[in-house]
């Protein structure tokens, strides 16, 4: 049975589902990244770091809520607390005590935080950033660098909509002249754009684009931090994928460099849907209505309603979550796992004879087949010497990986793209059984000459 035999066999549920969701849903799906080749299966329920889906298939769970479920799948301590919540009620229309000690641990937790604001998503901190940014500085222009994503607003969001003839999908073309795309090593460049004093904000991906899948040399991020203070330009660090999650004290906790503002989103609300932006009180203080606490002589302010801002029901999940990471254990449970997986992975593709490497930080573990880039002993680390100064991120051909994430699926895998996302509560045992399922879906690639 070839591997499309094999999917197709075994997913028929799922197929069923997307025809049908295909007539009441754009590309019958939900988000981007939940694209897949036929269709994209249909999960029931999880538990742990595994999931169900619709024709009884158990899997092995790297999504993770893309990234935001650094305890699994309905944790006891998760469950609980927004159990209890539920039967207090899940929208006050008020403050509550809740939102007050989130934001406590939040302070206590980021090392740059002095202040915080709550939000809906990731989205929506990066645009606040950008808004904060601007009305700080009274400069309008933003610079990004190129592949790190921030979500999917209008101020950060150029380069995602850009085709190659240069036109911009959805968006006035005049966004383009306030959004500047620079490569993330080009250090001239940015010195050079920085330099007009016509910044706002530099913003980055602090491991690099894609959660470190195109990984940033450490030393770049003094660099950044120079240069802003120098132009009087803000730096703001988006870790939204890597706050809570590279370090119990986020990215910024490992390098001892500090943003002025930082993005969070994911983790920071226990899996449940929610964000923030964090950062000095000065910049924060801008949204304050109390005029004594004004930035300006003026009494004008930054503007930030939302209905579902710190909720109760997130908030209890937010505090459940970020009270459970305080010592640490959570994130060094989840980064081994990532290590772990990441050797694995790499033994099987020299075992294979297979094109390809893993590469990793922490719980967070990159994957490319069909092309050398071969990492440096285990894969662990950024992989510098194979990724680091490279101008793209190094892909997988749709060719490979469709075939690919079907066989793995069959083999009861399912990853987040060509990478994966790590637990705390991914045991041994299940990260060796994954590494078996990649052997057997690349010998199922080796045998249909695929890889």
């Amino acid at each position: 049975m070839t591997i499309d035999e094999r999917f197709l066999e075994t997913h028929a549920g799922s197929a069923a589902l997307h025809a049908e969701a295909a007539r009441l849903l754009p590309g019958g799906i939900t988000h981007d990244i939940r694209h897949f080749e036929p269709f994209p299966i249909y999960v029931e329920r999880a538990a742990g770091c595994r999931k169900w889906d619709v024709d009884g298939n158990e899997i092995i769970d790297f999504v993770m809520g893309h990234g935001a479920l650094l305890y699994g799948h309905a944790h006891p301590l998760l469950v609980d607390a927004v159990t209890a919540q539920i039967q207090r009620g899940t929208h006050y229309g008020a403050s509550h005590p809740g939102e007050v000690e989130w934001a406590r641990l939040v302070v206590e937790l980021v090392p740059s935080a002095e202040k915080v604001r709550f939000v809906g998503s990731g989205t929506e901190a990066t645009m606040m950033a950008a808004r904060l940014a601007r009305s700080a500085t009274g400069r309008t222009k933003l610079l990004k660098l190129r592949e790190h994503f921030h979500g999917w607003n209008d101020s950060w969001g150029v380069e995602l909509v850009t085709q190659p003839s240069g036109e911009l999908v959805g968006l006035p073309r005049e966004l383009a002249e306030v959004v500047t795309v620079v490569d993330q090593h080009d250090e001239a460049a940015i010195e050079a754009e920085l330099a007009t004093g016509e910044y706002a904000a530099l913003i980055c991906e602090p491991g690099g684009a894609h959660w470190g899948a195109l990984p940033l040399e450490p030393a770049m991020l003094g660099a950044y931090r120079s240069m802003t203070e120098s132009t009087g330009t803000l730096l703001i660090f988006d870790e939204v994928v890597t706050g809570f999650r590279a370090s119990e004290h986020c990215y910024q906790g490992l390098t001892g460099v500090m943003p002025d503002l930082t993005t969070l989103a994911k983790i920071v609300a226990g899996g449940l849907p929610g964000g923030a932006v964090a950062g000095r009180a000065a910049l924060l203080d801008q949204i304050a209505i109390t005029p004594s606490a004004a930035p300006r002589p003026d009494g004008t302010r930054v503007l930030h309603p939302g209905t579902f801002n710190a909720n109760p029901l997130t908030a209890a999940a937010g505090v459940a979550a970020l009270r459970g990471l305080q010592d640490g254990a959570p994130v060094q449970a989840a980064t081994a796992a990532g290590e772990r997986l990441c050797r694995g992975w790499n033994e099987a593709i020299r075992s294979a004879e297979a094109p390809g490497a893993a590469y990793c930080q922490g719980s967070m573990v990159h994957l490319v087949l069909g092309e050398d880039v071969p990492p440096p002993g285990d894969g662990l680390g950024w992989n510098f010497a194979a990724a680091g100064r490279r101008l793209t991120t190094p892909r997988t051909r749709p060719a490979i990986e469709w075939p690919f994430r079907r066989a793995l699926l069959s083999h009861g895998v399912d990853l987040m793209g060509m990478g994966a996302l790590a637990s705390a509560v991914h045991s041994d045992g299940d990260v060796d059984q994954a590494i078996e399922a990649f052997s057997g879906a690349l010998g199922d690639l080796r045998r249909e000459s695929i890889l």
